[in-house]
């Protein structure tokens, strides 16, 4: 076990916000300006997977960051799923304007809502490991879904799918699922170690 002291938790803890935060306004400035644009679809994919890869490669090199992590409690890994339900909505609005396309939109949209209204459920529920493991492993099962169906029609290069790599809704793929889907594997990791 490594131990970490109290203040270099917060140290951590405030360089993993920063780190955070300038993420999401290089994606929000990219997406804006139109960068991601340029990109052949195929790039978008990687830098999805590329993403959610290296934050976990972080994760697994790093033992501060793995005691960091491992001392949060689970509730807050499932309360960052909240943002989830406006990424569905905001999936079936763009749907509903036929800028994204149906089948994309169903698998994102609604995998999106229903894994950011289980979050209230979830807290509610007693006190245990197992309603955490399968929540995320819920939170997986539609990342796959989702993630996997806009893989595959980027690959494919359906027309619609260049939508997504426009400003705002660039944020979901580029800054939003990285994220979340390796706070998931990081959680049930932790969960199961503990």
């Amino acid at each position: 076990m490594i131990l970490v002291n109290e203040k270099s938790f917060r140290t951590l803890g405030k360089r993993a916000g920063m780190a955070l935060v300038i993420w999401a306004i290089a994606v929000s400035l990219a997406g804006y300006l139109g960068w991601f644009t340029c990109l052949p679809g195929p790039a978008i994919a990687l830098l999805v997977i590329g993403g959610i890869v290296g934050l976990l490669a972080f994760y697994y090199r790093n033992p501060g960051v793995k005691a960091f992590l491992s001392s949060i409690h689970p509730k807050y890994f499932v309360v960052l799923h909240l943002w989830r339900i406006f990424a569905g909505f905001l999936f079936l609005y763009y749907g509903s304007q036929h800028l994204l396309p149906e089948r994309f939109v169903a698998n994102a949209g609604y995998g999106d809502i229903a894994v950011g209204f289980s979050v209230s459920l979830i807290l509610m529920l007693k006190e245990s490991v197992g309603k955490y493991v399968v929540f995320h492993l819920f939170s997986l099962l539609d990342f796959a879904v989702a993630v996997g169906t806009g893989l595959l029609f980027t690959l494919l290069q359906v027309p619609l799918m260049e939508t997504i790599a426009t400003f705002p809704i660039v944020l979901i793929p580029l800054f939003g699922v990285p994220i979340t889907g390796a706070s998931s594997v990081i959680a049930i990791d932790i969960l199961l170690r503990n």
